[in-house]
């Protein structure tokens, strides 16, 4: 029973999973929070503070020492500054840091507009994207953008740390914008355009390929066992879901994502759905917004009620904006509340909370659903995340959807994933098959299928044409 390392490195925390190489049973799990900055649209983490909750969430398992193979996942987008001495030379910028939009939307327009990013390289650029960040980094921090002699994403930047190996993998890279998915490989066009130099760049991994060894031992994992290419977190939670192609994917975190895995590439010229690369060398059309679950959080806090103390019925609608929004592409975006009335219950507001988040998601998954090979309408949505275990979260995905829901009772996807990853390059596997052969065994809740709500998600889609 051979074990190996999974880790997330997430926005507000790193999660390690310790693993059964053979089965996927979860043997232990270790956490360890970030500080992470912010305020005004910034969202910043010293790259350190990564490395450190490492080795804390990997002492925090208590079986560290037992790994024989480990690999990261890591929150997309965040872009990384190092110098010569390999030392962040600033802040890691995170994917929410929603300063860089101007820097986005003056890329689009530079390289043939929308269009031709979703041809040439599967996305157009946002806030969140990485290519943005350095644009912001060079038009208002030039001398950090000057110091600067190596770009990493997070996963990209703890693999290094672990190998001593400058190198990522195609998930990852497609999140940044200087990375095709359609070609697989670095664009001249773009990396020209904002004057990037490749030579600083990591080299993109194969999907099952050994990057290297533990060259520095850490949280009492051993040096010299093989480390997998680590991913993207989206895609590292696509892995570990182990889904076949074509079975759409609601997850519902701090923030909220709508995908499948795809056969073919997507090019969506409107910017909504993000054409990524996945781990396994397939597509993973995905489309993101900024609120979620903290946005429902917030309103329970403010009416101080529970999470599912919530009306059965509502007319108020409610676009969650809390922290500007990625789809629709609005950064600069508040909250909108409409239709109150005097007889309106805080029940109510809550309820129209959840579904402005749902419904936004929900109308993300039908454009992911046009995109590359398609997803297929006769399966359940697959939802994950935090807010699949609250009842009203699946109650309202039920009711806004019409489709039947796949609950799977495993956590950590995230990590998960990178630990098929891991399982992969030990025996020599594709971490496709591991990944299948672990959800074969794992329990599934299923949620049969109601009457779909139009109303509500005809209401909110109003609100949302008619705000500006």
């Amino acid at each position: 029973m051979p074990l190996v390392a999974g880790v997330d490195c997430g926005t507000q925390s790193t999660k390690v999973v310790v693993v059964d190489a053979d089965s996927g049973a979860t043997i232990a799990t270790g956490h360890a929070p970030h500080q992470v900055s912010g305020g005004e649209g910034r969202s910043e983490c010293d790259p350190d503070e990564w490395w450190r909750a490492l080795g804390d969430a990997l002492d925090a398992t208590g079986r560290a020492a037992d790994v024989h193979a480990v690999s990261v996942a890591g929150q997309q987008h965040g872009l990384v500054l190092l110098d010569e001495q390999g030392h962040p030379v600033r802040p890691a910028l995170l994917w929410n840091d929603t300063r860089s939009a101007g820097e986005a939307a003056t890329l689009v327009d530079a390289l043939g507009g929308a269009g031709w990013w979703a041809a040439e390289i599967g996305s157009v650029p946002l806030a969140a994207f990485t290519v943005s960040k350095w644009g912001w980094v060079r038009a208002h921090e030039p001398a950090h953008a000057g110091a600067t002699r190596a770009v990493r994403l997070p996963h990209d930047f703890l693999t290094e740390r672990l190998t001593g190996v400058a190198v990522s993998d195609r998930g990852d890279a497609s999140g940044t914008g200087w990375w095709s998915a359609q070609a697989g490989e670095y664009s001249v066009d773009v990396l020209e355009r904002v004057d990037l130099d490749p030579g600083l760049l990591p080299r993109v991994a194969k999907p099952d390929e050994v990057v290297g060894q533990v060259v520095e031992a850490i949280g009492g994992m051993r040096k010299a066992i093989p480390v997998g290419p680590g991913t993207g977190d989206n895609m590292g939670a696509a892995l570990g879901l182990g889904v076949p192609p074509g079975t759409p994917v609601v997850s519902l975190g701090t923030s909220g994502t709508a995908y499948a895995v795809m056969t073919e590439p997507a090019a969506d010229p409107t910017g909504t759905v993000a054409g990524f690369a996945d781990a396994t060398g397939r597509f993973l059309p995905l489309a993101c917004t900024l609120n979620a679950t903290l946005a429902v959080d917030r309103v329970a806090n403010w009416l101080h009620l529970q999470r599912d103390d919530v009306a059965a019925r509502t007319g108020v609608t409610v676009l969650p904006w809390f922290d500007g929004e990625r789809t629709p592409n609005r950064p600069d975006a508040t909250a909108v509340f409409s239709g109150l009335r005097h007889s309106t219950t805080p029940q109510e507001l809550l309820l129209a909370t959840y579904e402005g988040v749902v419904a936004g998601l929900l109308d993300a998954l039908d454009l992911v659903a046009e995109q590359g090979s398609g997803v297929d309408p006769a399966v359940p949505i697959v939802l994950v995340g935090g807010g699949a275990k609250g009842a009203t979260w699946r109650n309202v995905v039920l009711r806004l959807s019409g489709r039947a829901l796949k609950v799977p009772r495993r956590e950590d996807m995230v990590a998960l994933g990178a630990a098929a990853q891991a399982a992969a390059v030990l025996a020599g596997e594709h971490p496709s098959a591991v990944a299948a052969r672990w959800a074969e065994g794992a329990d599934v809740d299923v949620y049969e299928p109601v009457d779909r709500d139009d109303e509500a998600r005809a209401r909110v889609s109003a609100l949302r044409a008619a705000t500006p």
